[in-house]
């Protein structure tokens, strides 16, 4: 039997450009998850990817959903189905949502 290393037995779904797995916009609670991961980046003082005072802000929730309404995080969110999974990024998720549901749903 012949050993695999560990790169070989793990499969990562590829980033993709189509979405076919769930709705093809980002539901409330993929927003929800994504806002927190950032706030908690915020927290810990990581630089904004917003200028605070051109939006408005008054606190880092404000900016974290500011910056996931932009698409501006380099995230994708990770999707699974019994057949097969996706890694969805982001902005593509974004820019289909505000198609179908509008600019703010």
């Amino acid at each position: 039997m012949e050993s695999e290393s560990r790169d070989e037995r793990i499969s990562y779904p590829r980033v993709v450009e189509e979405i076919r797995i769930g709705p093809p916009y980002l539901t409330k609670y993929e927003k929800a998850r994504i806002i927190s991961a950032r706030l908690f980046q915020l927290f810990l003082n990581a630089p904004p990817l917003v200028d605070p005072g051109k939006i408005g802000a008054r606190n880092m929730y404000e900016i974290a959903r500011e910056e996931v309404e932009r698409g501006l995080l380099p995230v994708a969110v990770y999707r699974k189905a019994p057949e097969e999974a996706q890694s969805i990024p982001l902005k593509l998720l974004l820019k289909t949502g505000e198609k179908i549901v509008g600019k703010h749903h």
